[in-house]
């Protein structure tokens, strides 16, 4: 059985479909239809399974995408601005505390679906009742959290890149302080967080090579031996796997060692 994973263009959702029945590459173009409802999206891989070992059955697409439907996808995409100037517009109307920040249609527009940010839960049914009668589709108001909101949004990291959220994190794992003592990093939130102010994805990307590291160097005040003599460990950098040592009642004689220059003393 053939089965393809495709990238919705505009929210970056990835789905599984059955792609036996029709020919397609990786890199094609396909309309699929769902749970939010018909949709144009990317194909990204194909691969073959046996069908026995799906834990669920797949749908298949349902055609490939025509110029129709990039014009439609086109015109969507230019009419969900102006959905976001009006939905914010709506909600000073009705004094809601909340942040709009981006607005969908569905390919075939039977949905809009629109994002926003609050701090607590938020009573939007009249706002509903505007937005229906303004734009006669199923309105969808979806309250999201910061992470996900700075995925919409984008933006430029602390490093000079695109926000890893936008460009490829599907999923947001848990981070946490730990994971950035580990590091060494200056618990300073100016340095730890980032675009949406919780602890930057990246300090997880890292962390398992920190452990690692750690758990094979001595930690700073063990002590080594180093051409038969005791010295204490001062310094330790992980990544360049060195440390620094100084002669026991000597603060004079300090060097920097290589892995396979000294043996731990236990």
């Amino acid at each position: 059985m053939k089965i393809s994973v495709v990238k919705i263009e505009k929210s970056g959702l990835k789905y599984f479909f059955d792609s036996s029945d029709l020919e397609v590459k990786k890199g094609d173009s396909v309309v699929v239809e769902t749970p939010r409802g018909v949709e144009l999206s990317s194909i990204i891989s194909i691969v073959e399974i046996e069908e026995d070992k799906l834990s669920r059955e797949l749908v298949p697409f349902l055609r490939h995408a025509t110029e129709e439907d990039f014009e439609q996808f086109k015109l969507n995409d230019q009419e969900s601005l102006e959905v976001v100037i009006t939905t914010k517009d709506l909600v000073k109307k009705h004094k809601l505390e909340m942040s709009v920040l981006d607005a969908e249609y569905t390919l075939d527009r039977k949905r809009l679906l629109i994002y926003f940010e609050a701090e607590e839960r938020v009573d939007f049914r009249e706002l509903v009742k505007d937005l229906s009668y303004v734009y006669q589709t199923r309105i969808e108001l979806r309250q999201i959290g910061s992470r996900d909101g700075a995925k919409i949004v984008g933006g430029i990291g602390p490093c000079g890149r695109v926000l890893c959220c936008k460009m490829f994190i599907d999923n947001f794992d848990v981070i946490t302080i730990k994971m950035a003592k580990n590091q060494n990093m200056a618990l300073n939130p100016s340095k730890t967080s980032g675009a949406c102010d919780k602890l930057l994805c990246c300090i997880k990307y890292e962390n398992e090579t920190y452990t690692y590291l750690k758990e094979n160097l001595p930690a700073k005040g063990d002590k080594i031996l180093y051409k038969k003599e005791v010295y204490d460990v001062k310094e330790v950098n992980l990544l360049r796997e060195t440390v620094l040592i100084i002669k026991e009642n000597d603060e004079q004689e300090r060097i920097w060692l290589k892995k396979d220059e000294y043996e731990r003393v236990k």
